[in-house]
């Protein structure tokens, strides 16, 4: 690694950090200003040290409070126990935060170092987290939730340290599909009401987030998940080559997989999940509970650098092309800039000349509301996991969400970052199937659905 980079892979030539100590600072000072959202004193320039000059160019790419706060985290009694983290990523656009927060060195003002590991799959990235291989990993929210009970895999208890994005994945449908009238959930029940043969969809792992929006809605217009069609699991960066070889119909993932499907001509976008809820949680930071009971301080510091780097993202047009431009890199997602920077934005194609702005695209912190980790989004995936039969038994859905989701940690994090925080740990929502979600009663919410294994 240098400069939170990783190893023998080319940085973004714009504004990598450089190496060493002092060109690491520079370089992340300079290009904050260049954006022209932080200017500096003659005071601070000349009265501060240069790592407090970089904490204090910080604020202006994150609106934190003043940089003098974290010099406490970084250099006090609470200091990170670890200075070097191993982060593990799957190469999807909402890895950015996680991705940036190394780029610009938030990481290391809050006293670590990323190290970030791209990994092949949401199954090596959760045998990773269990044995110990990754500190903390950009991971599926359901993924986290499913390991802690067991459910089809190890069990381990785990931990939510902070949502990492809302919104921004979809579901695509074959051309093929497409092309004898399936280009919606109407269409696409109607057509395999009609033309009876055995229907295939893929979703990245069976306990995720992408499993349960996809199951939610094709149960919505009336589609069985588990009776009706097969369901296979894939990678999300293997999604578009299965879909090309005719091994799916269709699939659920995020981006920049179903824009990449339509830029191909192999696929196009049947709905997006935000179609499906509005401001749904997708990725979180995930480690194990141990992680957190024995390295508190460094799960606060990492946290803190993602929500500033979350915030960062979200304060301009041009600091989300800067990050498409550099999470496209080899190093990342390696994909093309255009397969990212189009609905990063809220600039949607269906794939069959339908265009549309989307207010409800990808977000990372959206004043706040995107990294608090709600006790009633953890709660709202248990409900799918019984609905669908990946749980046999009501659990205790509110107790769950406690053990899993660090709240107390989150605000401490939030505190040195310069968020604010939501009035209540819960929130609710109407699904596009105009069931209301608030969870004051799972299990009632969970038994309520008609199609259910």
């Amino acid at each position: 690694m240098a400069g939170g980079f990783i190893t023998g892979q080319r940085r973004p030539r714009a504004f990598a950090p450089c190496s060493s100590r002092r060109g690491h600072h520079e370089d992340a000072f300079s290009f904050l200003q260049l954006d022209g959202v932080f200017t500096m004193t003659d005071f601070l320039k000349t009265s501060l040290s240069r790592r407090t000059v970089l904490q204090a160019a910080a604020v202006g790419a994150a609106g934190v409070s003043p940089a003098l706060r974290s010099v406490v985290h970084a250099a006090g009694s609470d200091a990170p126990e670890k200075k070097e983290v191993k982060i593990g990523f799957i190469p999807l656009t909402d890895c950015a935060s996680v991705v940036m927060a190394s780029v610009l060195g938030l990481d290391q003002k809050h006293g670590v170092k990323f190290v970030l590991s791209k990994e092949a799959s949401w199954a090596g990235v959760r045998d990773k987290l269990v044995n110990g291989e990754l500190d903390f990993a950009h991971v599926l929210y359901g993924l986290v939730y499913g390991v802690h009970l067991g459910l089809g895999g190890p069990k381990k208890d785990m931990a939510v340290l902070m949502t990492l994005n809302h919104n921004g994945q979809a579901i695509t449908l074959s051309k093929k599909l497409a092309e004898k009238g399936a280009v919606d959930g109407a269409g696409l029940a109607k057509l395999m009401a009609s033309d009876k043969r055995d229907y295939t969809f893929a979703q990245t792992f069976p306990t995720g987030t992408h499993a349960m929006w996809l199951y939610y809605w094709l149960a919505t217009y009336g589609i069985h998940p588990l009776k009706d069609a097969k369901v296979i699991t894939v990678p999300p960066p293997q999604m578009v080559a299965n879909m090309r070889v005719g091994n799916m119909d269709g699939f659920c993932v995020g981006e920049p997989w179903n824009h990449r499907a339509i830029m191909d001509g192999i696929g196009i976008t049947a709905a997006t999940t935000q179609d499906i809820w509005k401001d749904h949680p997708e990725k979180v930071l995930g480690t194990t509970s141990d992680f957190v009971k024995k390295y508190p301080n460094t799960a606060r510091a990492v946290t803190a650098a993602i929500i500033e780097a979350g915030k960062w993202i979200d304060a301009s047009l041009s600091n989300k092309m800067k990050m498409a431009e550099t999470v496209a890199d080899k190093s990342y997602v390696n994909t093309s800039v255009d397969a990212i920077n189009q609905r990063i934005l809220g600039r949607y194609q269906n794939g069959l000349g339908k265009t549309w702005d989307d207010a409800n695209h990808m977000k990372f912190y959206n004043d706040g509301t995107v990294p608090f980790p709600y006790l009633s989004d953890g709660m709202w995936f248990l409900t799918q996991h019984k609905r669908w039969g990946l749980l046999k038994d009501h659990p205790d859905y509110l107790a769950v969400a406690k053990q899993i989701n660090q709240i107390d940690l989150y605000k401490q994090a939030a505190t040195a970052a310069g968020a604010p925080l939501p009035k209540s740990e819960m929130r609710s929502h109407k699904g596009i199937d105009g069931v209301v979600w608030d969870g004051k009663d799972p299990t009632k919410y969970a038994d309520s659905f008609k199609i259910k294994a």
